[in-house]
């Protein structure tokens, strides 16, 4: 063997060297990854913003494959987790989906109805009123004609249903439209009283919930349905016959 091959011999064994520990240090860069990304898994997010109360569909959230360490267990979900569900606030576009966001499905019974009203920090009982939380609802009536200025409890030990997030509304006042700030909650009602709540919620001063004992068991004789300017003494005239 003359010089020259073997300088090629030479040439050909160290080339097969440097590709063995190449070969070597990309598979440890690879192994490296992987047992730092570990498995990949499946989670759904918004491709466009998604307003509260809009059910989810396959035109507004898609299928992404991440690491399995970067999300949380309430995010890995099926699509048939989510298709017709909603979520009670605003998702902007990217987001990612996951189960505590989601309304809960209904648990009505066949003679119940869901129906939703809009509270604040005052008519709600100052945000204390839970999912699952039994309620009264009172209704102020102060200018509706041929009725006096009142209140009256339009039902009792109501079943709270969901919560939504603060939101922003515009009313209608004598200045002028003005932006209000409400929240609101779906309560379990029989049709009847869905009827009342529903006019209530349109004629009426104002709606309240009011929260009731933990016990169900608390005594609720003697409670009073409607209250009006005779408690005081005076005379509970119709709006309208007081002129």
């Amino acid at each position: 063997m003359n010089p020259r091959q073997r300088r090629g011999v030479i040439f050909m064994v160290i080339a097969a060297l440097v590709a063995l520990a190449t070969f070597f240090v990309v598979t440890n860069y690879v192994a490296n990854v992987n047992s730092q990304v570990g498995t990949r898994v499946t989670v759904y997010r918004a491709t466009q913003p998604i307003d509260p109360y809009v059910a989810l569909s396959e035109e507004n959230i898609e299928p992404v494959e991440v690491p399995e360490r970067w999300v949380s267990k309430s995010s890995v979900l099926r699509l048939d987790d989510l298709i017709g569900r909603r979520v009670g606030f605003r998702l902007n576009e990217g987001s990612t989906v996951s189960s505590d966001m989601l309304i809960p499905s209904s648990s009505l019974t066949q003679d119940e109805r869901e129906v939703a009203v809009n509270v604040n920090s005052v008519t709600g009982v100052a945000g204390r009123v839970r999912p699952g939380d039994r309620v009264d609802i009172y209704a102020v009536f102060a200018e509706v004609p041929g009725l006096p200025k009142s209140v009256k409890v339009l039902a009792r030990d109501i079943r709270v249903v969901s919560i939504a997030g603060e939101q922003q509304v515009s009313q209608e006042t004598d200045d002028g439209p003005k932006e209000q700030s409400v929240v609101p909650v779906t309560l379990a009602v029989v049709p009847a009283v869905a009827m009342s709540l529903t006019y209530a919620a349109n004629f009426a001063a104002e709606v309240r919930l009011i929260a009731l004992p933990n016990d169900v068991g608390t005594n609720r004789q003697g409670e009073v349905n409607e209250f009006d300017a005779r408690g005081f003494g005076g005379q509970a005239i119709p709006e309208g016959m007081d002129q």
